[in-house]
């Protein structure tokens, strides 16, 4: 199988071009009862898309843009998603295997309750995003996205990568991070900085933190007094 690995995190990407695999193309996601497998959806232009308790697997997902995204009890297994634009997206307890998102747009989403397990996220927008309850149970990356003003509130993303992202004031609300690793990114505007126990940086990124966390506590510096 296909991975994807930086420094010490490998994720196992989806193997969808195994000898004897053949996608169909599909018209709709929708129905099914309830299970769609070994499929090819693409460049779909929807004002509306909602899946409920659908299990989605070995597929592929391109270029699908909707107005308004709706997944609930959405199972997904070894399926890609590329330059989709899901807006108004609500996610919620859904869990996701051997996954790889690339150049997606999930911006303002809200998103809970949502287990990840071999996941990638590769240049994807969730600027101003809501992530609650998200758990990772196996390797997560997060590779070159965007983050700005995206919260994770009680997130478990202990094990988990993020790499070359955009932290302009992302907030970490609680949860547990323990070997997150969060080198190569700049950590300077990040909030909720004591919620980051345990992670992994390089050493330089130290000053990163007292500065984000000297923004967090709207501290003010005897010089500033002493130059009035």
């Amino acid at each position: 199988m296909d991975t994807r690995a930086i420094r010490r995190t490998s994720v196992t990407l989806p193997a969808l071009d195994e000898p004897g695999l053949y996608l169909s193309s599909l018209a709709s996601l929708e129905g099914g009862r309830g299970r769609v497998a070994e499929f090819h959806y693409a460049d779909a232009d929807l004002r509306e898309i909602d899946l409920a308790d659908t299990h989605l697997m070995d597929g592929r997902i391109s270029g699908l843009r909707a107005q308004r995204t709706r997944f609930d009890k959405l199972r997904i297994d070894s399926v890609e998603l590329s330059h989709c634009d899901l807006s108004s997206l609500r996610w919620t307890e859904s869990k996701i295997s051997r996954a790889a998102f690339t150049d997606c747009k999930l911006m303002g989403a809200l998103i809970e309750d949502l287990t990840l397990d071999n996941v990638l996220f590769e240049n994807c927008k969730f600027d101003y995003s809501s992530f609650e309850r998200m758990r990772a149970t196996g390797p997560v990356i997060f590779s070159k996205c965007s983050l700005r003003e995206t919260t994770f509130t009680a997130a478990d993303l202990a094990g988990g990568l993020f790499d070359g992202c955009d932290l302009r004031l992302t907030e970490f609300d609680g949860g547990k991070y323990r070997d997150c690793d969060l080198r190569g990114n700049d950590l300077s505007q990040v909030r909720g900085v004591s919620a980051l126990k345990q992670v992994v940086i390089d050493r330089h990124q130290t000053l990163q933190l007292a500065e984000a966390l000297a923004e967090e506590l709207d501290i003010t510096f005897g010089e500033d007094f002493d130059d009035a």
